[in-house]
């Protein structure tokens, strides 16, 4: 696992250059994918706890992509620590016998803990897995949640909030990617969220509020968590820019998936490493 702040900016470098790999192969979500990828990288390379040699232990931390679009950056962090190559998500991505696709699926792909892509579902189930593990005593593990922001305009999201504030779930991390942006353009045009780190407060939620796409800030949050043991669930909301990284799209809603060229992929890794 990697420990210094440097480290974890050249792996995101990384995360985001294997991205834009496949982007130049495949249509990928590639927008809000390199929002999340300074989190992604910090959480997969530094924080969690997990073996990939061993799917099923009882001693992991568990994941959950409510942000089901975000199969791209998941895969390859996965990658990142050994569950399979960098070379396997590019070559099997989108394929028929592939593990790999647009939406993260546990059917085909044993390191995805859950099938997620309708947006709101995947955070309830976390909290369910968060209420199991301190069912059964696990004081140690952790399960970590990634939403994005338009997923908060979900029913099922604030019923799970309320949830894990009743059953005291402290082991529960969860991990707003607010980059500002859906599909359908301005979150504030589309569902006028309001404060959202408020609201979180209102619920019962210790809330921590940073820039998502500053790997110091990052780290710094994951180090403050309080132990897994504890009674109040966490959330972190994350400011990030959508695209982050490649100036074409950074901030774009009509990036929140595409494809880009040979010669544009080539352009931005160069760019990606005179920036680290």
């Amino acid at each position: 696992m990697l420990k210094t702040v440097d480290e974890l900016r050249r792996a995101a470098v990384e995360i985001r250059k294997n991205l834009l790999e496949l982007c130049s192969v495949q249509v990928i979500h590639i927008g809000g994918d390199l929002s999340v990828a300074d989190i992604m990288t910090v959480l997969w390379q530094y924080q969690m706890k997990y073996n990939p040699n061993d799917v099923n232990d009882e001693n992991r931390d568990r994941f959950v992509l409510s942000k089901g679009h975000a199969s791209a950056v998941t895969s390859f962090c996965q990658a990142a620590i050994g569950c399979f190559s960098k070379d396997d998500v590019i070559r099997e991505y989108a394929t028929d016998e592939g593990r790999f696709s647009m939406h993260s699926c546990n059917l085909v792909n044993p390191y995805v803990e859950v099938s997620t892509g309708s947006l709101g579902h995947g955070f309830p189930v976390a909290c369910g897995m968060a209420a199991a593990l301190k069912h059964k005593g696990n004081t140690e593990n952790r399960v970590y949640a990634v939403m994005g922001d338009g997923e908060q305009s979900e029913g099922s999201v604030w019923e799970a909030a309320m949830n894990a504030v009743r059953y005291k779930l402290g082991n529960l991390v969860a991990i707003v990617d607010f980059n500002g942006l859906e599909a359908d353009g301005r979150i504030e045009d589309v569902t006028a969220l309001g404060d959202i780190a408020e609201k979180y407060r209102v619920f019962g939620f210790n809330v921590l509020e940073f820039d998502g796409n500053d790997i110091a800030k990052i780290k710094e949050a994951f180090d403050s968590l309080p132990p897994a043991d504890s009674d109040v669930p966490t959330v972190f909301i994350c400011h990030t820019t959508k695209g982050k990284g490649v100036d074409f799209m950074e901030n774009q809603a009509r990036w929140h998936a595409g494809k880009i060229t040979k010669e544009q992929y080539e352009e931005c890794c160069k760019i990606l490493e005179e920036t680290l």
